[in-house]
C-alpha cells in the first residue's frame, strides 16, 4: 500500500451554508448536542461555529445571496424529500448509543425518519434532513448476545 501525502490526519470541521444559520444552529444543538463556540466576525459574511465534544466541529456560513448553488436538496431543481434515498446519497453519520429513544424524539418533532440495517445486521441506521435539506444519519451498533 502506498504511503499517503499527509500525516497526522483527523477531521477538523464540515460546513453547511444555510439561509438562516441561527435556525440549523439551534437544531443541531438540540437534536445532537452540539455547543455553540467562539466565531470569527467575518465582515462579508455572518457565521456561527459549533462544536461536538471529541468528535469534530460544524461551521455554519450565512449563504452568499448571489451564488447559483442550490442551498440544499430540497431548493435543487429536482427536489426529492424521501429520507429513504439517502442511503445513497450526501449525508452526514453520527453514532448514537440511544436509537430507539433518540428516534422517539424525532418523530415527536414530525421529522420522518427512514430506517434500516446494514446486511448482517450489527449496526442499526436511520436517516432523515435537517431544516435546510441536508442529509443525516444516525447509526448504533446492535450488541450482540
Amino acid at each position: 500500500m502506498a504511503a499517503s501525502v499527509a500525516t497526522g490526519v483527523s477531521l477538523n470541521h464540515i460546513s453547511r451554508e444555510s439561509s438562516d444559520i441561527r435556525r440549523l444552529a439551534n437544531f443541531y444543538k438540540e437534536i445532537f448536542g452540539f455547543e455553540e463556540i467562539e466565531s470569527p466576525n467575518f465582515l462579508e459574511f455572518k457565521v456561527i461555529w459549533l462544536n461536538l465534544p471529541s468528535a469534530f466541529q460544524l461551521h455554519l456560513i450565512e449563504r452568499n445571496p448571489s451564488n447559483n448553488l442550490p442551498e440544499g436538496p430540497w431548493s435543487a431543481t429536482s427536489p426529492v424529500v424521501d429520507p429513504s434515498h439517502l442511503p445513497r446519497g450526501h449525508h452526514i453519520c453520527f453514532t448514537v448509543s440511544n436509537l430507539d429513544s433518540f428516534l422517539q424524539s424525532l418523530k415527536e418533532k414530525g421529522i420522518e425518519i427512514f430506517q434500516r440495517s446494514l446486511p448482517d445486521g450489527k449496526v442499526k441506521q436511520a436517516f432523515f434532513f435537517d431544516p435546510d435539506g441536508n442529509g443525516l444519519e444516525v447509526a448504533c451498533p446492535v450488541l450482540q448476545q
